[in-house]
């Protein structure tokens, strides 16, 4: 696992130390080596974390004949597989690592070489007599890749702070990945929320020819019922799936160990770790002195089950995450609006003090049907049945005499959103549930008129015509998975130097998961329905059965509490005064709404709150004129 950095300076002048400081910046994502290679058109730099070949494979990785040059972040599961597939066309290796398997296969195969790629990655591949430059992300978007076009040449990073090394970057707020924020906690599109950086989107790769500049899909994500399957076959299918991904995975040359919650999906990955692991297993997992949050009693019953050597970490009211907050300003780049960030960035510190490598669970409520709101999306169609002013009737009375709860995600939050949702359409409820404010409240919080089309941002799914509970599920893998979960991963365990895999994310068990119906997905009020099925028998019928709880803080509560001041601090009427950007009065109103228990607004905080003190830290500014209109133009790019 590393970082990559680099840029392109066609008739242009920039200075050596940029490079350098731009990988730097880096370091924290591969602290063991540091490497930079430049030619009079183009500068790449590379940080790396041993995990595979810790003796060769230092980076950037030069061709025999020292025309194309390769800097990589991640790691290429079936590279043995691939290398000897090109020793047999006569390519020869003079390391073990898969960076260098991938400069060869793009040796052999060009840019079709990523269609054999199974694994994340993010990575920079340039041919010097061609003055060529090609950067190229995974299928799944897992491992990340900034970019900026200015005139004729590039500039890109595995984060935002190593293009921010470049003095002439713009660091204005971008308006409309701001609008999007709000709605969602994270931007969903190509955007970022500064103005001139874009993201390469997952499954394509940007071309750059002597100052000519394109972007092509070399993947593309799909969600259609192509097969009939019993589910006794689809069961054995998804066995020979796991099994082989998840042993895969396990693949290093440094410790390893797997992230545990007690829940089905991390439950699943231990069982057939254990399988195809001779070893003894080493396991991380957070508890929580929040009933509502704490999964202690699952993660230690699955952990004996197994033997393993079991950690743990309590993140009780008492820690101090006020720095941790600051921190996070700093290696997010992008402010991580979910709260699921914290307990993440302990677990990712706890587990590296042991070894390199973790796998988790993640992927597996997108690909196979895992959160409540896919049943809130299945049954708002009989809510809507009942007339509108009923159903704001009814709100109205659970707002005054049903108290807002302390929970997490408590009923009471649930039946009051849901009901909320149902005045949206559907498509826009969906993202309503999990998401933070309303057009309403942002138009008070931004101070003017705010549109958002749905059907703008949504072009590819809705051209896809998929229905359902299916298309829910591909809303959730392309934009909630993509912009919110696997950014939350990589940031915060990379932070501490730590690798962390989602085996559920090989791309087959993605093909896989796309092409069954829906019921084997979301059946009655069964989550996961084909994922329960196989591990019946195979786990403890309380994990079979329990419900998801999900690696969360018990945000309302530890703001009337232990975080109130930060909270007041952090989102001072002077503070905001000074960005320049938000309503002081709807924002104060709103914490003291939250604080005297009028409602819940935890979620909408914790958002600002990491927002706010993202722009600080940055020194990102407000557009001269910010206008919060919509462009189709630039939705779309």
């Amino acid at each position: 696992m590393c970082g990559i950095s680099g840029y392109t300076h066609k008739d242009c002048l920039v200075g050596e130390s940029v490079i350098r400081r731009a990988t730097a910046s880096l370091s924290h994502r591969g602290p063991d080596q540091q490497g930079i290679y430049e030619t009079r058109d183009v500068s790449l730099g590379a940080v790396r974390l041993k995990i595979i070949d810790p003796d060769g494979g230092d980076q950037p990785v030069i061709s025999e004949d020292g025309d194309t040059v390769i800097v990589f972040n991640g790691e290429i599961y079936n590279h043995e597989l691939l290398r000897r597939e090109l020793e047999l066309r006569g390519r020869s290796f003079r390391s073990r690592c898969d960076t260098e398997v991938v400069l060869n296969a793009f040796l052999e195969w060009d840019t079709d070489c990523f269609q054999r790629l199974r694994g994340m990655f993010a990575l920079a591949l340039l041919s010097k007599s061609a003055r060529r430059l090609v950067l190229a992300r995974d299928r799944m978007g897992i491992k990340p890749l900034y970019y900026h076009q200015r005139g004729q040449n590039i500039y890109f990073g595995s984060e935002l702070k190593a293009i921010l090394e470049h003095d002439q970057i713009d660091r204005t707020l971008d308006m409309l990945a701001l609008q999007e924020f709000l709605s969602f906690n994270y931007v969903p599109s190509g955007r970022t929320l500064l103005a001139d950086i874009r993201k390469l989107a997952p499954g394509h790769f940007l071309e750059w020819n002597d100052g000519e500049v394109s972007i092509s899909p070399w993947w593309k994500l799909e969600m259609s019922q192509r097969r009939s399957l019993s589910l006794d076959a689809a069961k054995e299918e998804l066995d020979s799936l796991l099994r082989d991904s998840i042993r895969e995975h396990l693949v290093s040359d440094v410790p390893l160990g797997i992230w545990v919650s007690g829940g089905l999906d991390s439950s699943t990955i231990l069982h057939y770790a254990a399988h195809s692991s001779s070893q003894r297993l080493k396991t991380f997992s957070i508890s929580f002195d929040s009933q509502c949050c704490d999964e202690t009693q699952y993660f230690r019953e699955i952990a004996e089950i197994y033997g393993t050597e079991h950690y743990e970490f309590n993140l009780s009211s008492e820690t101090d995450l006020r720095d941790t907050i600051e921190e996070f300003a700093w290696y997010a780049d992008e402010p991580c609006a979910d709260a699921g960030a914290v307990p993440v960035w302990f677990l990712s510190r706890m587990t590296r003090r042991h070894v390199t490598v973790a796998l988790s669970g993640d992927g597996a409520d997108e690909l196979f049907g895992g959160y409540i709101t896919y049943q809130a999306d299945d049954w708002a169609r009989y809510l809507r049945a009942v007339p509108a002013p009923l159903r704001r009737l009814a709100l109205d009375s659970l707002q005054s005499w049903w108290p807002v709860s302390d929970d997490k995600i408590s009923t009471e939050y649930k039946l009051k959103r849901w009901i909320e949702g149902s005045f949206l359409p559907s498509d826009e409820a969906h993202f309503f549930w999990n998401g933070a404010f309303s057009k309403e409240q942002k138009e008070e919080l931004l101070a003017g008129e705010v549109s958002v089309p749905f059907s703008i941002l949504l072009e590819d799914i809705a051209a896809s015509r998929v229905r359902g509970i299916n298309r829910y599920l591909l809303l959730d893998q392309k934009y909630y998975l993509q912009a919110d979960i696997l950014p939350k991963l990589d940031r915060m365990s990379m932070a501490h130097a730590l690798e962390v895999r989602p085996p559920y994310l090989d791309h087959r068990i993605v093909e896989f998961a796309a092409s069954l119906p829906e019921n084997y997905k979301v059946r009655g009020s069964t989550l996961k329905y084909l994922l329960r099925e196989l591990m019946r028998g195979k786990l403890p019928d309380r994990i079979i059965r329990r419900k998801k709880m999900g690696l969360d803080i018990p945000t309302h509560r530890w703001f009337r509490g232990p975080l109130s001041s930060l909270l007041q601090d952090a989102l001072s009427p002077q503070t905001l005064k000074l960005l320049g950007v938000f309503d002081s009065a709807f924002v104060q109103r709103l914490i003291s709404d939250h604080l005297e228990r009028r409602t819940n607004a935890g979620y909408h905080l914790w958002g600002m709150l990491i927002l706010v003190t993202w722009m600080r830290k940055w020194n990102v500014q407000a557009p001269v004129s910010p206008a919060i209109g919509y462009s189709e133009e630039l939705a779309i790019n």
